[in-house]
C-alpha cells in the first residue's frame, strides 16, 4: 500500500503539470483560434482602411432610406420606354420578298389582252383584259423586273405605291391600265427569337402588328416557368431587359415588335451567396421579380443562434455611384468600371432592421457574410481544451483507483 501511494501521486502531479502546461500554451496562442469562415466584425468595420482593387471601400448601415434611395436606382427599364412601342410595318416591300402582280387595261386592250393570259383575269368583248405575271423576287437591289414597265425599284415602298408608279409607266402604252401588288411572302420583316423558347425561329411580322407576347406564343411560348424567365429585346445597339411575369402584368410592355429585333428568353440569371454564420453557405438563385434582404437571409436559413454575431451582418456590393448619397460617392474611388466597393452593415438587434430589410432590394452576385460572435470563439477554445483535458483526467483517475 506505502508503494502505490506515491506512484498515484506522481501520477496526479503529471496530469496536473500536463494540464498547467495545455492551458499556458493554449493561452498563448488563443488568438489564433479563430472561425476560419471570414473576417471578424471589427475586421470589416476598419476595411475603410483598406483597398479593394485600389478602391476605398465604404461601410453604410442599412436604413429606412438607404433601402428607398436604392430602390430608386433599381427601378427597371421598361419595354414601353426602351425600346418603346414599334411602328406598324404596313405593307413595306423589302429584299427577297415575292410578290404577285397583276396587271388590267380596258378594251379595246393593247398589250395585255392576249388569249394566253389568266383566263381568270382575261375576257372577250368590252370587258377589261389582263394578265397575273410569274411571283417576282425582289432582288438584292431592291428591284423586280415587269414588262413594259422595265426595271423597277420596289423596295421601302408599299404595294399602292408600286402600283401607282406602275400605272405611270404605262401610260401611253396601254389602255387606262390597272395595276394591283400583293406581298405573298415575306423575307424582309422578321424578328429572331431564341434563347429558353421552344423553338428558336424566325418569326414573319404582318401588317397586323404583332406584339411580344404574340410571337413568344408564336414559337410555342418559354420552357421555364414564368416566375423565372427573363425576356431580352435587342433593338440595334440598345438592349433592355424585364421579367416575363412583369411583362404579362402590365399590358404596356407587350410593345409591338420592329422587324430584325432579337427577343432572348433567359431562365433564373441571377444569384446570391450566402458565407459566414447561417444556416446554409451557397450560391442561391432567385426569381427575376427580385428578392429582399429579408427573404435572402431567410432561404439561407437565417442566422445561427450559437455562432453568428446579430450586429455583424454584411452585404457586399460593388455599387453603382448614382445609387449612393452624393457626399459618398464624390470622394469614393472607384474602380476601372466605375463601381464603388461598398459594405452594407445590417444590424439584426435593430428593431427597425425588419421593415427596412423588406424593401432593400438583392441584386445579381451580391455576397451576404455574417460573421462569428465573439462568444462563439470563446466556445471553440473551451472545447479544445476540454477534448484535451478530460481524457488526461480520466487517465489519472484510473490510475488512482488502481
Amino acid at each position: 500500500m506505502k508503494s502505490m501511494k506515491p506512484r498515484s501521486l506522481d501520477a496526479t502531479g503529471s496530469v496536473r503539470f500536463a494540464i498547467l502546461t495545455l492551458l499556458c500554451s493554449a493561452s498563448l496562442s488563443g488568438c489564433a483560434i479563430k472561425s476560419a469562415a471570414g473576417p471578424s466584425t471589427g475586421a470589416i468595420r476598419n476595411a475603410s482602411a483598406m483597398s479593394v482593387s485600389d478602391a476605398g471601400i465604404q461601410i453604410i448601415n442599412v436604413t429606412d432610406d438607404v433601402a428607398r434611395r436604392i430602390i430608386a436606382h433599381d427601378r427597371p427599364v421598361l419595354f414601353s420606354d426602351n425600346p418603346g412601342d414599334g411602328a406598324p410595318i404596313g405593307s413595306i416591300i423589302g429584299k427577297g420578298d415575292v410578290l404577285d402582280i397583276g396587271l388590267w387595261e380596258a378594251p379595246p386592250a393593247a398589250l395585255f389582252g392576249s388569249a394566253g393570259g389568266d383566263p381568270r383575269l382575261t375576257s372577250s368583248g368590252s370587258t377589261a383584259r389582263g394578265t397575273s405575271l410569274p411571283e417576282q423576287m425582289v432582288d438584292t437591289d431592291g428591284c423586280v423586273t415587269i414588262p413594259f414597265v422595265g426595271r423597277l425599284r420596289v423596295a421601302g415602298k408599299t404595294p399602292q405605291q408600286v402600283s401607282h408608279e406602275i400605272v405611270a409607266r404605262l401610260a401611253g402604252k396601254a389602255h387606262q391600265p390597272q395595276a394591283i401588288i400583293r406581298i405573298i411572302r415575306n423575307s424582309s420583316m422578321n424578328v429572331t427569337v431564341v434563347g429558353d423558347v421552344t423553338r428558336s425561329d424566325r418569326f414573319p411580322l404582318t401588317p397586323k402588328g404583332e406584339r411580344l407576347l404574340d410571337v413568344l406564343a408564336g414559337v410555342g411560348g418559354v420552357k421555364s416557368p414564368i416566375s423565372k424567365t427573363v425576356i431580352q429585346i435587342t433593338r440595334g445597339n440598345d438592349v433592355t431587359s424585364l421579367p416575363l411575369e412583369t411583362i404579362i402584368r402590365d399590358p404596356r410592355q407587350n410593345i409591338r415588335l420592329e422587324a430584325d429585333d432579337v427577343i432572348t428568353a433567359l431562365y433564373q440569371p441571377y444569384t446570391f451567396t450566402v458565407l459566414g454564420a447561417t444556416g446554409q453557405n451557397a450560391e442561391i438563385p432567385f426569381e427575376a421579380t427580385g428578392l429582399s434582404l429579408s427573404q435572402a437571409l431567410g432561404r439561407a436559413g437565417g442566422l445561427q443562434d450559437q455562432r453568428a454575431n446579430a450586429r455583424g451582418a454584411f452585404l457586399f456590393r460593388l455599387e453603382d455611384p448614382s445609387a449612393l448619397d452624393p457626399s459618398i460617392a464624390e470622394n469614393a474611388r472607384k474602380t476601372p468600371d466605375g463601381k464603388i466597393p461598398v459594405i452594407y452593415q445590417i444590424d439584426m438587434k435593430n428593431p427597425s432592421i425588419f421593415f427596412s430589410s423588406q424593401n432593400f432590394p438583392i441584386r445579381n452576385k451580391d455576397v451576404i457574410y455574417v460573421s462569428n460572435s465573439s462568444m462563439a470563439d470563446m466556445q471553440k477554445f473551451t472545447n479544445i481544451i476540454s477534448s484535451l483535458v478530460f481524457p488526461m483526467v480520466s487517465v489519472a483517475n484510473t490510475n488512482i483507483v488502481k
